[in-house]
C-alpha cells in the first residue's frame, strides 16, 4: 500500500470506519477506565467534513486503517489513527503516519500535533520513532494525555 492508496473516506466507508475505530480502541477501555474519545466521535460528520482518510483492505476488511485529520492555520492535527488489529505489524500504521506527513507538507503546514492517553504506553514508544516530541502532559476532562508535535522543516 502506497500513500496514493490512502484516500478520503466516503459515506459508504462510515460503517468500516466505525468498525476499525471500535476494534482498535476497545481494548483500552479497561486500561484507561473510560471510553477512548475516538470511539465516541461522530464518524459520519467527520467523513462528511473531509477529515477521514482510509487505507483500503482486501476482502473481509474494506478498510484496514484510518486517520482523522483537522487542518488549522499553523498545524495539522492528527485527531485519531486506527489500525485494525487483524493487520497489526504489517506497516499500516507507518504508512498512515507517512501519509499524514505528506498531507501536512502538501498543505504547507509547519507541524503536526497529536495527543495520546497516558495509559496508552505503546503510543509513547511509537510516536518518538516517527519524529514526534512530547510538548506537555495535560488533563483534559477525564483524559490524562501526552501532547506531541512534529516539526516539518
Amino acid at each position: 500500500m502506497l500513500n496514493e492508496e490512502i484516500r478520503a473516506a466516503e459515506a459508504a466507508d462510515i460503517p468500516a470506519v466505525r468498525a476499525v475505530t471500535e476494534a482498535a480502541y476497545h481494548p483500552y477501555i479497561a486500561r484507561i477506565g473510560v471510553v477512548p474519545a475516538p470511539m465516541e466521535a461522530d464518524h459520519a460528520a467527520n467523513v462528511a467534513a473531509g477529515k477521514v482518510f482510509v487505507a483500503p483492505g482486501p476482502g473481509a476488511h474494506p478498510v484496514i486503517g484510518l486517520v482523522v485529520l483537522e487542518v488549522f492555520d499553523d498545524h495539522l492535527f492528527l485527531d485519531s489513527i486506527a489500525v485494525h488489529p487483524d493487520v497489526h505489524g504489517r506497516g499500516v500504521g507507518r504508512r498512515l503516519l507517512e501519509f499524514v506527513d505528506t498531507r501536512a507538507r502538501t498543505l504547507r503546514l509547519p507541524e503536526i500535533r497529536l495527543y495520546t492517553n497516558a495509559m496508552m504506553w505503546e503510543n509513547q514508544k511509537i510516536y518518538p520513532r516517527f519524529g514526534y516530541e512530547v510538548v506537555e502532559r495535560r488533563i483534559d476532562g477525564p483524559y490524562d494525555r501526552f501532547h506531541y508535535r512534529k516539526r516539518l522543516v
